[in-house]
């Protein structure tokens, strides 16, 4: 799954909150923290999110400190002088 995806998937779940925000509103039912403006902002925070997620993954696989194989792939690169 790329970032493209995962954002259109985000702005799908968005827009299902706003489609119920609205059936509550013809019911009736009206909520004070949930508006308009906390489904934008919690897209928003979901957005961001993705490219921060992304990046400490990028992270934590491109580290040897993290696992035993990694630091066995580290010595050998350190014999070949790769590293």
């Amino acid at each position: 799954m790329t970032a493209e995806k995962l954002k259109q998937y985000i702005a799908l779940f968005g827009g299902l909150l706003s489609a119920i925000l609205l059936f509550l509103h013809t019911l009736g039912v009206e909520m004070k923290w949930y508006t308009d403006e906390s489904i934008d902002a919690l897209t928003k925070v979901l957005i961001a999110t993705v490219p921060f997620a992304l990046v400490i993954y990028g992270i934590w696989k491109n580290t040897y400190v993290v696992s035993k194989t990694a630091k066995i792939q580290e010595k050998e690169l350190e014999k070949k002088g790769l590293k």
